[in-house]
Order: structure tokens, then C-alpha cells, then sequence
């Protein structure tokens, strides 16, 4: 008599058990890359500003004036992007998702009544949605390296405020993209707060020490008013011609 046994009952892509599992990792790589690029899609971006900063940093804090230069440059860009001769979707306010300088980010969007992104990243403590994203511009993210490759693959900028180790992170690696033209389009990085940034990192001992040269420096810009980090951006930032939806930031070494 042959046993009896359970047939299976759930096609694979609906098993929740199997794509929790370690052999379905790479699935779950593959639809963080595949649904903010649909919805991108769909949305009709085609490039972002980028900010980072503190998710620590409050508005009422000893470094508040960051979360408040924050918000005011949000609007101030989102103000230029939603007047630009092309359509609406280009420069779109983008950030880490959470709190502190990444909430200013995104209120600062919707204080001038546009649209603005948020890839947040599951973690244990402070990582929350802020609720100044635009709903269907949200994203939750599991693997930081990811969540990574979306800043990089539609900035047209960076803009960086105080922050600590996530901050650097993320800071370091457009830094590193650029220092190594690994993309087909340079990426202005400005530095928010110079004080902040020259007491943070020894810029001058790098080069001392021979591990980065002196023209590193000038892959980013240091800039202290909300006003002078717009006119740096209208002033670099090439936004005459309609590129593709979305416009990626591909690779010198093809188009992966």
C-alpha cells in the first residue's frame, strides 16, 4: 500500500513560508529592485534630488536649524521643479523615509504642494514612515544595499545634512561613485553645514596621508543656505531636455 502524503497545496510564489527561506533570498532582492521601478514607472519619475541626514535630528533640538534649512530648501526645490517647461516629475524630492532631516525633506515637499519620495528601511529602532511621504511614492525596504542602488539610480543630486553612521554610509558611497566614475553623469554632492562637515571628517589629513588626492575635494561642495544650495543646483544641473522615464543614472561600464 503506498503512503499516503499531503499533496501541495501552494504554488511557489504563494508560499509565504518558502519566500521567507533562504533559497528564495534572491526573489526578494530582485522585487526591491522591481517594485519601486514600477511604480516609478507608473508615477512618471524621472529623476530625484536626494537628501540625507540625521533621522536623530529634531526640529526643536540643539541642531534644529538643520531640520528647518531642510525643509525650507525641500520647498524651495519642489517650488523649481513644479514650474520647470518639462513635466512635473523631474527633481523630485527623495529621501531615507523616516525621521528628523529625512522628515524635513519630505514636509518641505508637501509644503510647497508637490510630491516627494521616501525609501525607508526596516529596522528595530527609529526607522519609522514619516507621514509627509507621498503614499504611493512610499517604500519599506529590507536590504540596505538596495535601498542604496534607488538613491544612486535617479539622483541628479545629493544634498547631505548632519548625520551620523548611516548618514556617512550613504554619503561615502555617491562620494566613491563619482571619485571612481562609476556612473555615466556626475552627481553635484553638497555638503550642508560646513562646520558640521570639517570638524566630522579631516578632509586635509586624508590627503596628508596620501589615501585620497586634492582634487577629491572638488566632488562635493560645501553650502550653509537653503537659498545658495538652489542657485548651486539651477546652476549645474542641465534640465533643458526631457530624458526617459525613469532617467537612470547607468553605469560607464554598460547599462546594467
Amino acid at each position: 500500500m503506498l503512503p499516503t502524503r499531503k499533496p501541495r497545496s501552494k504554488i511557489a510564489y504563494l508560499d509565504e513560508t518558502f519566500l521567507g527561506s533562504d533559497a528564495a533570498r534572491p526573489l526578494r532582492i530582485l522585487a526591491e529592485y522591481l517594485e519601486p521601478l514600477e511604480a516609478f514607472r507608473r508615477e512618471q519619475i524621472q529623476d530625484t534630488i536626494v537628501f540625507f541626514g540625521s533621522a536623530r535630528l529634531k526640529e526643536n533640538g540643539p541642531l534644529g536649524r538643520y531640520y528647518q534649512d531642510a525643509r525650507t530648501l525641500a520647498k524651495l526645490i519642489t517650488e523649481w521643479s513644479m514650474n520647470l517647461a518639462c513635466p512635473p516629475a523631474r527633481c523630485v524630492v527623495c529621501s531615507g523615509g523616516g525621521g528628523g532631516i529625512m522628515e524635513a525633506a519630505n514636509r518641505g515637499a508637501a509644503d510647497a504642494g508637490g510630491r516627494s519620495i521616501g525609501l525607508n528601511i526596516s529596522l528595530p529602532h527609529e526607522q519609522r514612515p514619516n507621514a509627509y511621504i507621498t503614499p504611493e511614492l512610499g517604500f519599506e525596504f529590507h536590504y540596505f544595499f538596495m535601498r542604496k542602488l534607488w538613491f544612486a539610480h535617479l539622483a541628479r543630486a545629493l544634498i547631505v545634512f548632519p548625520g551620523g553612521f548611516g548618514t556617512l554610509d550613504e554619503m561615502t558611497e555617491i562620494i566613491t561613485l563619482a571619485q571612481t566614475k562609476k556612473l555615466e553623469r556626475r552627481i553635484p554632492i553638497l555638503l550642508y553645514g560646513p562646520d558640521y562637515w570639517k570638524e566630522i571628517i579631516n578632509f586635509e589629513a586624508l590627503i596628508r596621508h596620501d589615501v585620497i588626492c586634492a582634487e577629491d575635494l572638488d566632488l562635493f561642495t560645501f553650502i550653509d543656505e537653503p537659498a545658495a544650495a538652489l542657485a548651486h543646483l539651477q546652476r549645474v544641473l542641465d534640465v533643458s531636455a526631457e530624458p526617459e522615464t525613469p532617467a537612470f543614472a547607468h553605469s560607464c561600464a554598460g547599462n546594467s
